[in-house]
């Protein structure tokens, strides 16, 4: 999941004028440089790129709920929509190569579509897949990480060190290997470079997920 957050996110900055779309913290940086420097068209694509984002998270949230209230273990279904609008993106993007105007409807979509997809990716990573550490934005995870690693250097080096040193250093190397990927897929096939993510989530999506577990009432003794 690391991985295929850091490709699309590269794909799309390159291939879009700039554009994150995994993460919100980068646009707010790139909207209030765009507004200092404004380009025709691109201040739109990246300002609309906020709302799509959050569309995916709270679209992501409700589909968990719904889930949650028929007992259905939420990660399939949620796989699923990020795999429709990951795939919304990628032929909206193909459609629009190359491309040259930010403010062209087709970009926008794409924009849009990445921007929400990625969005229930984030989602995701807070509602099913908790236990593990974020895989989009990473700022957190090498400050945790650098964090760990000075622990394990001055004898610090607890179990519980080593295991956080684990949780968030793969996801950071895959983040980074994703992102190294993004950058030279699009370079070899541009934006048909996304049908590589959009293959890994239909395969993720497609694997046998386990059921939730049932909730259990908790005794009287537990209760008190």
């Amino acid at each position: 999941m690391a991985a295929l957050a850091g490709y699309v996110d590269t794909a799309g900055f390159v291939g879009l004028f700039g554009l994150f779309t995994a993460h919100v913290t980068g646009n707010f940086v790139l909207i209030g440089t765009e507004l200092g420097h404004p380009g025709e068209g691109v201040l739109l694509l990246k300002f609309l790129a906020f709302p799509s984002f959050a569309a995916g998270v709270i679209g992501a949230r409700l589909l968990g709920n719904a889930c949650e209230r028929r007992g259905v273990n939420a990660i399939r279904p949620l796989l699923l929509s990020q795999l429709v609008l990951l795939a919304g993106f990628a032929v909206a993007a193909i459609i629009g190569s190359p491309p040259l105007d930010p403010g062209a409807p087709i970009v926008l979509a794409a924009g849009m579509l990445g921007a929400a997809a990625m969005g229930i990716h984030n989602a995701a990573g807070k509602l099913v897949f908790a236990r593990i550490a974020p895989t989009t934005v990473m700022t957190g995870n090498v400050t945790e990480l650098l964090i760990n690693v000075t622990d394990c250097l001055t004898g610090h080096g607890t179990p519980a060190v080593r295991e956080k040193l684990a949780k968030f250093g793969w996801p950071m190397m895959a983040f980074a290997l994703g992102c190294i990927m993004g950058g030279f897929g699009f370079r070899t096939a541009g934006f048909w470079c996304l049908l590589l993510p959009v293959a890994t989530l239909a395969v993720l999506t497609l694997l046998s997920w386990p059921a939730p577990e049932a909730s259990v009432p908790p005794t009287p003794e537990q209760a008190v």
